[in-house]
C-alpha cells in the first residue's frame, strides 16, 4: 500500500513542521471560536434587520450548537476514511461559505441554514484538526503544538464579546461574520501548501447504529444543558431532554463497546492519562474554567453597572492573563510535571474564580485587575496541561476517536459551565425573593463555582507522578 511511507513519516515529525501545522489548525481555530463568542452581541440588531424580535434570534445558536453535536462524532471516521487534511479543508470551506451566507441574509430562514451549514464545518474542524496535531507531532514537541492550539479557546471567549460590539456598533452586524472570510481563506491556502495529505490503509465501514445513538444523545444532552440558562423556557422539558440525552448516551456506550466495527473507540478511557484528563476530573474542572468568562462581564456589568466597553476593559486582564501564561506552561511542566502542576494550579485557580466573588466596586481597580490577571494565567496554565495530557500516551490506531471523544467532551463541559453559572444565579435571585441580579448572586456563583475547580484539584492526585513524563520532559526525580 502506498500509504505506508506517510504513515512512517509521521512517526519522526519534524519539529519545524509540527509547529507550523499546530499554527496553521490554531488559525482556523480562532476563526472558529471567535465566530461562537462574538454573534451574542449583535442579536438585537440582526433581530431589528430581520423584523423579528431579539429573542427570536436564539434560534441561530442553537441550531449552530445542535448541528455540531449530530456531527461530531462521525469527524473521527470522515479523517480516517478521505483523509485529515482533505477533512480539514473541507471544513475550513464550508465555515468560510456559511460565513459568507450568514452576513448576506436577508431574513432569519435564510441565517438559520447558514448557519447550520457553519455547524457542520465547525463539527469537523476541532477534531480533526487535533488529529492533525497528533499525527504531525512527535511527543516531544505535543506540549508547544497542544499550547498553539489551546490559545483560540482561551482569547475568543474574552475578546469576542468585545470586538463583537465595537464592530456592531461602528460598522453593522454583517461583519461579525465577513471577518471570518480572509481568516478562512489564508487558512485554505496554508493547509493546501503545508500540511501533508493521508489516509488509513483499512478504513472501517460506518456504524450507522452507533452514529444515530451517539449524535442524538449528544444533542439532546446539549440543548437540555443550554436551555437551564432560559428558565423561562420551562423546566420540565429542560430536565426531560438532558434525561432522554443520558439515557440515549449509555445506549451508545453500550452499542460501541460491543460493535464490531464501532463509530468511536472507547478504549481511550483504558488509558489512564486520557480518562482523567478528560472524561473523569478533566471535565468537571472545564466546568469552572468556561463558567468564568460568562460570569465576569455579567458581574462587571450587573453588578458593578459598568457599561459593556468599561466591563470589556476590565476584561482584557483575564485576557493578558491568559496570554502571559503561554511563555511559562512549558519549562513550568518540564520543570514540576503534570501532576504537581495541576494539583497545585488548579487550587491557584480555583481561589481566584471564588475571589472574584469577594471584589465590589468599592475594590481598587489594581487590585480586581491583578486578581483578573492571576485567574487569566492560571486558568491557560490548566487549560493547557489538560489538553496536552489527554494525548500524552495514546497509541497512533486511538488518535481519530480520542480526538472525537475530547472534542465532545468538551462541548458538554463548555455548556455545562454557562448552564451551571447561569442556574445558580438564578436560584440565587429566586431564594432572595427579588426581581434582578444582585452583587449577592454573583458572589454566590463564584464561591459555587470555584469549588467545584477545588474539590476537582485534588482528583488530579490520582495521577502517577511520571505522568506525561515523555511529553513534559520532566523526571521525577528533580
Amino acid at each position: 500500500m502506498n500509504v505506508t511511507p506517510q504513515k512512517e513519516a509521521f512517526s519522526k515529525p519534524d519539529t519545524a513542521n509540527a509547529r507550523r501545522v499546530a499554527l496553521i489548525v490554531a488559525i482556523a481555530f480562532f476563526m472558529q471560536f471567535l465566530d461562537s463568542t462574538i454573534i451574542s452581541t449583535s442579536l438585537p440588531q440582526m433581530g431589528q434587520s430581520f423584523g423579528v424580535p431579539a429573542v427570536a434570534m436564539s434560534i441561530g445558536i442553537t441550531v449552530y450548537m445542535l448541528t455540531m453535536a449530530v456531527f461530531v462524532p462521525l469527524s473521527g471516521w470522515l479523517a480516517d476514511r478521505y483523509g485529515a487534511r482533505n477533512i480539514f479543508l473541507l471544513a475550513i470551506a464550508m465555515f468560510t461559505l456559511a460565513s459568507l451566507a450568514c452576513g448576506f441574509s436577508q431574513n432569519l430562514t435564510e441565517f438559520v441554514v447558514a448557519r447550520a451549514v457553519q455547524g457542520l464545518g465547525s463539527a469537523l474542524m476541532t477534531p480533526v484538526g487535533r488529529i492533525l496535531v497528533l499525527r504531525n507531532a512527535s511527543k516531544s514537541e505535543l506540549l508547544n503544538a497542544t499550547a498553539l492550539i489551546t490559545w483560540p479557546a482561551l482569547f475568543a471567549p474574552v475578546i469576542g464579546p468585545v470586538l463583537g460590539g465595537f464592530i456592531t456598533t461602528y460598522l453593522s452586524w454583517h461583519w461579525n461574520f465577513f471577518i471570518n472570510i480572509p481568516l478562512g481563506l489564508a487558512g485554505l491556502a496554508l493547509v493546501a501548501r503545508f500540511i501533508p495529505g493521508d489516509r488509513e490503509a483499512d478504513p472501517k465501514p460506518l456504524d450507522w447504529p452507533g452514529f444515530f445513538l451517539t449524535s442524538l444523545g449528544l444533542a439532546l444532552l446539549l440543548y437540555g444543558l443550554e436551555r437551564i440558562a432560559h428558565p423561562e423556557d420551562g423546566i420540565l422539558p429542560t430536565l426531560l431532554l438532558i434525561a432522554a440525552g443520558i439515557v440515549i448516551g449509555w445506549l451508545a456506550v453500550r452499542h460501541l463497546a460491543v460493535a464490531r466495527h464501532p463509530l468511536l473507540d472507547l478504549s481511550s478511557f483504558k488509558v489512564l492519562t486520557f480518562a482523567i484528563s478528560t472524561l473523569a476530573a478533566g471535565t468537571i474542572f472545564r466546568v469552572a474554567i468556561n463558567a468564568t468568562p460568562f460570569l465576569l462581564p455579567l458581574l462587571f456589568q450587573v453588578g458593578f453597572g459598568l457599561s459593556p466597553v468599561d466591563a470589556g476593559m476590565m476584561i482584557l486582564a483575564y485576557f493578558l492573563g491568559n496570554l502571559g501564561m503561554k511563555v511559562v506552561t512549558t519549562p513550568t511542566l518540564r520543570r514540576f510535571g503534570f501532576r504537581s502542576v495541576m494539583v497545585v494550579n488548579g487550587v491557584i485557580a480555583s481561589a481566584s474564580i471564588m475571589a472574584c466573588g469577594a471584589v465590589s466596586p468599592q475594590t481598587p481597580q489594581p487590585l480586581v485587575l491583578a486578581l483578573l490577571l492571576i485567574a487569566g494565567l492560571s486558568r491557560s496554565m490548566q487549560f493547557t496541561a489538560l489538553n496536552t495530557l489527554a494525548f500524552a500516551d495514546i497509541a497512533a490506531e486511538q488518535r481519530s476517536s480520542a480526538a472525537t471523544l475530547s472534542s465532545m467532551l468538551q462541548q458538554v463541559a463548555m455548556l455545562f459551565g454557562v448552564a451551571v453559572a447561569a442556574a445558580i444565579l438564578n436560584l440565587s435571585q429566586i431564594a432572595r425573593e427579588q426581581s434582578a441580579l444582585d452583587l449577592a448572586d454573583f458572589r454566590i456563583a463564584f464561591m459555587v463555582i470555584g469549588g467545584i475547580g477545588l474539590i476537582t484539584s485534588f482528583r488530579f492526585l490520582a495521577l502517577p507522578r511520571n505522568a506525561g513524563a515523555e511529553v513534559s520532559g520532566h523526571s521525577p526525580r528533580n
